[in-house]
């Protein structure tokens, strides 16, 4: 099966979220489907990963905060992603700016314990190994 290029506006939702967040590749100059075409370093949090509404996970202090203040009731709190580490492990083969290009396979750890996932690339025409 073949992966393609993640862009610009491609969806992304994370288990620990409360709704879907779009991408944002930091532009390099490239585009892929007339956007900017993504690479694995584009993981920062707020730049590159906005927000997935309300974060519902106790390893965020925020999250055990307010819930240990409702006595134990689950009580999520907004989302602020925390993604340190690049996203794993894009296309090895197709070097973009210096690193792989980002894919819809691709997978990013959020320090709170998502593991945030692509729904939709963000384009459809370019295919990347």
């Amino acid at each position: 099966m073949s992966a393609m290029h993640c862009v610009t506006s491609g969806t992304m939702m994370c288990p620990m979220g409360t709704g879907p967040s779009s991408f944002v590749a930091t532009p390099k100059q490239t585009l892929s489907s007339f956007k900017d075409a993504g690479n694995i370093l584009d993981h920062k949090p707020i730049a590159n990963i906005p927000p997935f509404g309300m974060c519902m996970s106790m390893a965020n202090p925020a999250v055990a905060a307010a819930t240990s203040a409702a006595m134990g009731a689950l009580t999520p709190m907004p989302c602020v992603p925390n993604t340190p580490a690049p996203w794993v492990t894009g296309a090895p083969t197709v070097i973009l700016n210096s690193a792989p290009a980002l894919n819809n396979t691709s997978k990013l750890t959020c320090v709170y314990g998502g593991m945030i996932s692509f729904v939709q690339p963000g384009q459809v025409t370019e295919i990347v190994p």
